[in-house]
């Protein structure tokens, strides 16, 4: 049983500042994690014939600002986001009518999902089941708010030495390299193994297909020196993922990603 909580209450502080090009919390998902994310998903897409189906429905769950729910309106769907933190929201509605997409945006949580069943024929939560208190409830109710074949795509964060080593102490805690001013933006205790978010997927008549990690391509050194660099203000976090490419990878002791398909007989 964890004895910290997620320090959730930094998407509401921060929730300005998703579109901002220096901010830790969210410049790192838009600038190193939600390329490698997006280029996976789109592949993913492309080889299940989503758009080709006519099935362009799809629900952003824990949305955030925005950032992986304007890449799936730029590729053609029809896109609805969910999230808790009204300043979030208020954001991500604002960013998404600037930019000209037609987002519909919704306050409320991935345990209570304000939406009928079977409303998405899609639905991606990324960033966010290792955040959230119950993630039982919340695969449940994204399994209940899917059609049946629809796609679950998501990424989160394994619970291993490797990821205790690489978010929470090298990226969180350690000043010499911590890129987050936010104590307790992440608690290892709530990350996830693949097997257990299998287990809690069957359950919920989802069919797991696929998952595939996510890592740097510069070697351990040259990422650690990298950090260095951006902590003492001499790059920016665009020119720092730059430099660390993160890639699809075979490993999943860190970050990883898959996707899931609604079975015809929901057990959720």
């Amino acid at each position: 049983m964890t004895t910290q909580r997620v320090d959730n209450d930094l998407y509401r502080r921060l929730g300005h500042a998703w579109w901002d090009d220096d901010v830790g919390e969210f410049s790192t998902l838009r600038f190193w994690v939600n390329p490698v994310r997006f280029g996976y998903f789109k592949r993913v897409i492309d080889q299940e014939k989503v758009l080709e189906r006519g099935k362009r429905k799809l629900l952003d769950v824990g949305c955030g600002g925005g950032l992986l729910a304007e890449e799936f309106a730029r590729a053609g769907f029809e896109v609805a986001g969910i999230d808790p933190a009204p300043e979030t929201i208020d954001t991500a509605r604002a960013h998404a009518s600037t930019s000209g997409l037609p987002i519909e945006y919704e306050l409320g949580s991935g345990e209570h999902l304000p939406y009928p069943d079977g409303s998405f024929d899609h639905v991606a939560c990324c960033d966010v089941l290792e955040h959230v208190d119950d993630v039982d409830r919340v695969v449940g109710e994204i399994s209940r708010v899917l059609r049946p074949g629809g796609l679950f795509l998501y990424d989160t964060v394994n619970r291993t030495f490797m990821s205790k080593l690489a978010v929470i102490k090298i990226m969180q805690d350690w000043p010499s390299t911590a890129i987050s001013n936010q104590p307790n933006a992440h608690v290892w205790d709530r990350f996830i193994k693949p097997a257990e978010l299998v287990t809690l997927l069957d359950r919920h008549g989802l069919d797991q297909r696929e998952m595939r990690g996510i890592s740097p391509r510069r070697n351990p050194i040259a990422t650690l020196l990298d950090l260095r660099q951006r902590v003492k203000g001499k790059i920016t976090f665009k020119e720092l993922g730059r430099r660390l490419a993160l890639r699809e990878c075979d490993s999943l002791s860190v970050s990883y990603m898959g996707y899931a398909v609604k079975g015809r007989d929901n057990r959720g």
